[in-house]
């Protein structure tokens, strides 16, 4: 059997890398500044486009959050060109000659 020390690891969580006193910009939050004005926890929610004022602009559809591709929308909400709606559909079976 193995021989126990009896001492445990020590683990430290990681510093701020803000200056010294300074906290996360959100109201209530009192987690020390990391990045962009957050803590550690908002940063994280900010890079994933949780918070009000996103990461990059969003698309303009009511309740969509996706990133902007052009012209204020995302790739899911671009009007699709005529070539790709013809490509996208089965072709029908052509009918037996009589």
């Amino acid at each position: 059997m193995a021989e126990t020390t009896g001492q445990r690891r020590k683990t430290h969580a990681p510093t701020p890398k803000g200056a010294a006193g300074k906290k996360c910009s959100i109201e209530a939050c009192k987690r020390a500044y990391q990045a962009k004005g957050y803590c550690f926890f908002h940063y994280d929610k900010w890079k994933a486009g949780d918070l009000p004022k996103g990461r990059y602009n969003t698309c303009s559809k009511e309740g969509c959050l996706k990133k902007v591709v052009a012209h204020g929308l995302c790739a899911e909400h671009q009007p699709k060109k005529a070539g790709e709606v013809a490509a996208a559909a089965p072709a029908a079976p052509a009918a037996p000659a009589a």
